[in-house]
């Protein structure tokens, strides 16, 4: 008994800690990466100045008061409504330093810093208040070394290490440049505390502008993955891994259907199956794709029905198997109309081949409206198909590989046609069943991923790459200024 409750307490912990994990202990419960590599990391880092000029437009920066002793008095101050002005950045540089982090250097940064400063001199011998506006010219240089971890299931960014270097601060007191006894008093006291607020809200708010990126990136996966009550969680299994040509996250891959959520222990990921030609790669193991499938079946979403003019016209296409007369005199009956449905959870496997999907798919014609079918059938099949995408369009390729027609009945009960009957629908299904589901899916699958924005992003050259187990996207890219904006906008917001 002592034994059964200890190793329920190891699997649960187990199960816990299985969210954030040493990498190659994480493989076997990742059902997706994604590598960018470094070409990738460069096109990103060309709209890193927008992201920094977000952060130090976003920082707000607190009131600071304070006092001084001089001379014979005591000079009390206090720095209020300090705001940024005639922001500009200079260039951005990174680097991936392996197993640590990114290297990130801003130039240039030039700012004016405005606020206000209340002061009051006081001594035996003269009390003095008084409140005037001042602006500070500065010219700053940025370092970041943003470290990347497993926060909560998400990738989460730590940029404690940042650094501001002042190489120019000019103070001016309501716009006078000529220096007076005001301006002397105050300029070591202004300049220090600017120094000091400013690399202070800078960081925090460039920590806080990172993991909200972080976070948006996240979302937008989880987002284009997802529709209707069929989602996938990405939630990471490992904080991501970082070498000198790219960087690596994993997530978790699982499926969820109303609820319900699929589970992944024997994934074969291994970071030999990538190469670092391309810019951009996703990996997606069968134990992510099978259920998806399946969800898709339980969400009822394999059913069509063909009627009028397009009836007739996949009739027209010509077979070495004779039409059955049966079938004719039902296709020429009024209001015909065929139903097809999958019945059986589909399952899912790919190999070097392509991807191939078994599954058992119910047919029925009704005439008129009919309650019940005229002709009813159950094919098994096995298809294999390859996926392409060019001009924003879902291209897919299906060869049959395994049909059979079973448990046929008619409206007309058992007849001796029945194995011509037999005979030509395993043909049809393979030349004309198969052909016009490929039809319906590539424009609707092309469609529920431009819903979800793919068509927005310039995706270059990509390639889809069937495996043992697994599927390989890759491509190139261009940036996507179209998630720059809305991130933008829900930052500065």
């Amino acid at each position: 008994m002592e034994r059964s409750a200890a190793l329920l307490l190891v699997l649960a912990l187990v199960k816990i800690s299985c969210c954030c994990l040493d990498p190659p202990a994480a493989y076997r419960f990742t059902g997706a990466v994604c590598r960018l590599t470094y070409p990738a990391a460069a096109v990103l880092n060309e709209k890193t100045t927008e992201v920094i000029q977000a952060a130090f437009q976003h920082a707000k920066y607190p009131s600071v008061e304070g006092q001084r002793s001089i001379g014979f008095g005591t000079v009390k101050y206090g720095f209020h409504n300090l705001e940024i002005h005639n922001l500009s950045i200079g260039k951005s540089e990174f680097e991936l330093k392996e197993n640590e982090g990114i290297g990130i250097s801003i130039s240039n940064v030039s700012a004016a810093f405005k606020g206000t400063i209340n002061y009051g001199y006081g001594s035996w011998l003269l009390d003095l208040k008084q409140s005037v506006d001042f602006e500070v010219e500065s010219q700053i240089d940025l370092v970041i070394n943003p470290k990347l971890y497993c926060g909560k299931g998400k990738v989460a960014a730590d940029t404690s290490d940042c650094y501001l270097t002042f190489h120019k601060l000019k103070l001016l007191l309501q716009g006078d440049r000529e220096p007076g006894w005001l301006k002397r008093m105050f300029t070591d006291i202004v300049t220090f505390t600017v120094k000091l607020v400013v690399k202070s809200q800078i960081c925090k708010e460039i920590n806080n502008v990172a993991n909200i990126l972080a976070d948006f990136i996240q979302e937008q996966a989880e987002q284009f993955l997802s529709d209707g009550d069929i989602g996938v969680d990405i939630s990471v299994t490992s904080s991501p891994i970082i070498k000198s040509n790219y960087i690596e996250s994993y997530h978790k891959g699982l499926v969820i259907y109303n609820n319900t959520k699929s589970e992944l222990t024997t994934s074969i990921f291994n970071p030999s199956q990538l190469t670092e030609n391309r810019m951009l790669y996703f990996w997606f193991s069968d134990g992510l794709l099978d259920p998806l499938m399946a969800a898709v079946h339980h969400d009822g979403r394999f059913i069509r029905n063909i009627s009028g003019t397009e009836l007739m016209d996949l009739f027209q296409t010509e077979l070495s198997s004779a039409r059955p007369e049966l079938l004719n005199k039902w296709l020429s009956s009024e209001g015909p109309m065929l139903i097809a449905r999958s019945v059986s959870v589909p399952h899912l496997w790919t190999t070097t081949e392509g991807t191939s999907v078994r599954t058992v798919a119910g047919v029925e014609l009704l005439l008129n409206s009919q309650d019940m079918p005229t002709l009813y059938f159950e094919t098994d099949v096995t298809v294999v198909a390859n996926a392409s995408y060019a001009e924003k369009k879902l291209i897919l390729k299906a060869n049959a590989e395994r049909i059979s027609i079973t448990n046929i009945s008619t409206s007309e009960g058992p007849t001796e046609m029945e194995e011509n009957l037999r005979s030509y629908l395993q043909e049809a299904v393979e030349k004309m069943g198969i052909p016009k589901v490929i039809s319906y899916l590539e424009p609707e699958l092309t469609a529920l991923m431009d819903e979800q924005g793919l068509n927005l992003f310039d995706v270059i050259n990509p390639e889809v790459l069937p495996q043992d187990g697994y599927v390989i996207v890759r491509l190139d890219f261009g940036f996507p200024q179209h998630l720059l904006v809305e991130f933008l906008k829900r930052t500065l917001n």
